[in-house]
């Protein structure tokens, strides 16, 4: 499987003929979806900067909140969560977990609140955990960091942070990897996993988000 982020928390994961994009953004942020024909969408909430489906082609199957789908060849469970604790009505969340070529992908959303055991068992196990790592409209980096050792996946791949050329007010990855302790190498443009090739430990892979203004200009 081969897994881009193309910026915010928009990555595409492509598994042999399918194609599954997660909370698109508009171009307001700074960036561009590009030239994409997603066969699946996943939005985890309904802010602009994770639910954009203007400008997609059409022929793609939208899933949009929790319950249990399965579309072609991949079977996701969504999760509801609260966005922010405390309003009244609180904005809602959907964290995802998909299984593809036998791994566990789970994508957090805008996850801002404590999550229940019984919520853990429903994303679990995780292979390859997508985490907001900025801060701000999601949960405080300590609390994230606890529940990244709770889930225990293998890949942990940091997105919806502070990135060059993006005008979204985040906080910068690196207190978030130092809350994690994690030195990770260079931001890698993509990454190729598959079922057999996983760490065995918990480890943190940077991305590079390939379709921010300041990556498509380098």
């Amino acid at each position: 499987m081969e897994i881009t982020w193309l910026a915010h928390s928009c990555f595409r994961l492509r598994s042999g003929d399918v194609t599954v994009l997660t909370d698109p953004f508009p171009p307001e942020i700074g960036a561009s979806l590009g030239s994409i024909e997603p066969n699946i969408v996943t939005v985890s909430n309904d802010h602009p900067n994770h639910s954009s489906l203007d400008g997609l082609p059409g022929g793609y199957q939208l899933v949009n909140g929790p319950g249990e789908y399965a579309i072609s060849s991949v079977y996701i469970r969504g999760i509801q969560t609260s966005r922010r604790g405390g309003e009244m009505p609180e904005p809602r969340n959907t964290a995802y977990l998909l299984e593809m070529e036998g791994l566990h992908l789970c994508h957090l959303g805008d996850l801002s609140t404590g999550v229940s055991g019984a919520q853990v068992d429903e994303l679990t196990p995780v292979d390859v955990l997508f985490v907001p790592a900025g801060g701000e409209c999601t949960l405080p980096l300590g609390r994230m960091a606890d529940l990244i050792r709770t889930l225990g996946p293998k890949l942990v791949i940091p997105m919806h942070y502070a990135t060059a050329g993006l005008n979204v007010e985040l906080g910068a990855l690196e207190p978030f990897l130092k809350e994690i302790a994690a030195t990770p190498g260079e931001p890698q443009p993509r990454l190729n996993v598959t079922a057999t090739n996983l760490p065995m430990e918990t480890t943190v892979t940077v991305l590079r988000p390939i379709r921010a203004r300041s990556a498509e200009a380098s």
